[in-house]
């Protein structure tokens, strides 16, 4: 633990959840590792998109493991 960080910035699971978002992605930063998104927005795209596969999430960051 990093202790010149809040303990937010730590610990996943003290992060805020998006209720109704489901993140199924066990390697992205936002995921608490209960399929629970804790990012503070969330990014879907592109534009262009027509259908479901055609989608991502832009706000995804590989966790550090």
């Amino acid at each position: 633990m990093n202790r010149f960080l809040p303990p937010e910035e730590n610990d996943p699971s003290t992060k805020k959840k998006n209720k109704g978002v489901v993140c199924d992605v066990k390697n992205c930063m936002y995921n608490d590792k209960n399929s629970h998104c804790t990012a503070e927005k969330i990014a879907v795209g592109p534009t262009y998109a027509t259908s479901c596969s055609d989608t991502v999430c832009a706000t995804f960051r590989q966790r550090n493991i």
